[in-house]
């Protein structure tokens, strides 16, 4: 601290001044605009001086700052004399209860808030005209699920219940050209494709998608197009066929393991990672099958985490569900349970107070934690929305593994969208997986990794840390493609790059001799 007129000065204030005060910079203002700006801060300068607020400080001095930015004036041409300056800095000092001084908030702190905004501006203007929420469409989609319930001859009861949503699934070709003016040529196709591949979508779920708007996001996820049969490759095995060591069971690594419960999904996805395990007709499983997969948890006492999957666990019957979580409740080394699920989304009708008590009852014992598949903003609307906060109080979390689509969600607007909203939806964002390579059905849809490391890099800084997914590749397991922010080593320096920015700084590491002390702590008193 340097002292200028008996008042003790941070390094911060130091350089606010000498900025402030540089006369080398010719002033560039009429007379009519000086006199305006030396009545403005006239008038500021009081309110500095008689307010005991800190903002008055501030925006005293933002004001002689930007005067000095735009027009080159100092204090001295508004009027202003130093020693007011050191008076009033002294009187921010004093205020402030973290002894943040005017330097460091107006010449500091104050202008990377003014950058930080310019990086979100962009999306600020476009996301809602983008990639709008479901909440945000929501007079939209209720205009479509009027129209659907008339062409279905669906009551307000069949649409509201779980029943009525599968009893009127759409698996027709052409019920869903009518539906969604789907043009002859597209229908055509789709009938082609649907000789291979099942479709289905509930009604609320058709509901989203909004007829005319060209790859329209819920449409490309829900309906299947020529690519899936035309696309040129050799389909690898199902997944996990190489990598299932029991009955119903996939094995990747030694403490996880899944259970496929079900082929069954409200909704057949066009970018299904399990693909080959949907058939022809739906199943829940011999109570033999599941007894062989539980027999091979309980004979493996390093698996600690089950994952029930499918298909969509929540399609299974409460009563299966519920058998299901007591049985691996059972199971003393079986210490995580975790529910994979679309139906939030694709049927949220489904999420009812039996099934919340029964997620409830068995989070009470061991944690559950459902993993749900959000890829559009779209896909939260208020009612899917209450769907996941119904949840989210009844377990110990709900997290999203969203799909890195084509034409859906591979661009830095529509993926911070979509986190940002799943993230008020009570639902946490946890992985981006980029989109199979096992399957060349889906070779139109997937994204270059580059792009998803752009995307997901470029989220640092910018939106909430927990809203921020990892990115990641299923090749045998789970591999994070996170692009490395660092750059290299020096002098026990780690010198990183800010994903956000570019700006690069040296990070000091941990002194590994040090690391290496075993006498620290209460390690030292040992006699």
């Amino acid at each position: 601290m340097n002292s200028e007129g008996g008042h003790a000065l941070d390094p911060f204030t130091e350089e606010l001044l000498e900025e402030l005060f540089d006369a080398t910079i010719e002033p560039n203002a009429s007379d009519d605009l000086r006199a305006e700006l030396r009545n403005n801060m006239a008038l500021l300068k009081e309110r500095a001086r008689t307010e005991q607020r800190i903002g008055a400080v501030v925006d005293f001095f933002s004001a002689l700052a930007d005067a000095h930015a735009d027009y080159g004036l100092t204090p001295d041409h508004l009027g202003v004399a130093k020693e007011e300056l050191l008076e009033l800095a002294e009187k921010h000092r004093k205020l402030d209860e973290h002894g943040v001084t005017v330097g460091g908030r107006v010449g500091k702190a104050l202008p990377i808030v003014r950058e930080a905004k310019s990086r979100i501006a962009d999306y600020l203007e476009r996301h809602a005209q983008e990639a709008p929420s479901g909440v945000e469409s929501w007079d939209r989609i209720l205009e479509n699920q009027a129209r659907i319930k008339k062409q279905l001859n669906m009551s307000d009861e069949d649409w509201n219940s779980y029943s009525g949503q599968l009893r009127y699934a759409i698996e027709s070709v052409d019920v869903l050209a009518e539906i969604i003016g789907l043009p002859e040529k597209a229908a055509a196709d789709v009938r082609r494709i649907t000789q291979t591949y099942r479709m289905r979508m509930t009604p609320y779920y058709a509901s989203l998608i909004f007829p005319g708007e060209l790859n329209d996001p819920i449409l490309l996820q829900a309906v299947p197009t020529g690519e899936m049969v035309d696309n040129a490759g050799i389909e690898i095995p199902p997944v996990a066929a190489d990598h299932s060591p029991a009955r119903l069971i996939d094995q990747f690594y030694p403490r996880v393991v899944t259970i496929k419960a079900t082929n069954m999904c409200a909704m057949y996805c066009t970018h299904c990672l399990r693909i080959a395990h949907i058939g022809a007709k739906d199943r829940i499983y011999s109570k033999e099958a599941y007894g062989e997969a539980l027999d091979y948890i309980r004979d493996n006492p390093e698996i600690r985490d089950v994952l029930v999957t499918g298909g969509d666990s929540l399609v299974l019957p409460n009563s299966m569900l519920e058998w299901l979580l007591g049985e691996l409740d059972g199971i003393d080394h079986v210490r995580m349970k975790r529910l994979g699920t679309r139906i939030p989304v694709t049927t949220p009708q489904r999420v009812d107070a039996e099934l919340l008590d029964i997620l409830e009852a068995s989070n009470d014992r061991k944690p559950v934690r459902v993993v749900t598949q959000i890829n559009t903003a779209r896909e939260i609307t208020p009612v899917s929305k209450a769907a996941f906060k119904a949840v989210a109080k009844r377990v110990a979390a709900v997290m999203n593994q969203a799909v890195l689509l084509k034409g859906i969600n591979d661009t830095r607007v529509k993926m911070w969208k979509l986190c940002e909203t799943i993230h008020e939806a009570y639902v946490r964002p946890y992985y981006v997986f980029n989109c199979s390579y096992r399957n060349p059905q889906f070779a139109h849809l997937r994204v270059p990794v580059a792009v998803g490391q752009d995307i997901i890099e470029s989220m640092y800084g910018n939106i909430s840390g927990d809203a921020i997914p990892r990115y990641i590749a299923t090749a045998g397991g789970k591999i994070p493609l996170h692009k490395t922010n660092l750059l290299g080593r020096k002098d026990g320096n780690i010198r990183m790059q800010k994903p956000w920015s570019g700006e690069r700084v040296m990070y000091p590491d941990a002194d590994p001799k040090e690391y290496a002390r075993t006498d620290f702590g209460f390690g030292k008193y040992e006699e």
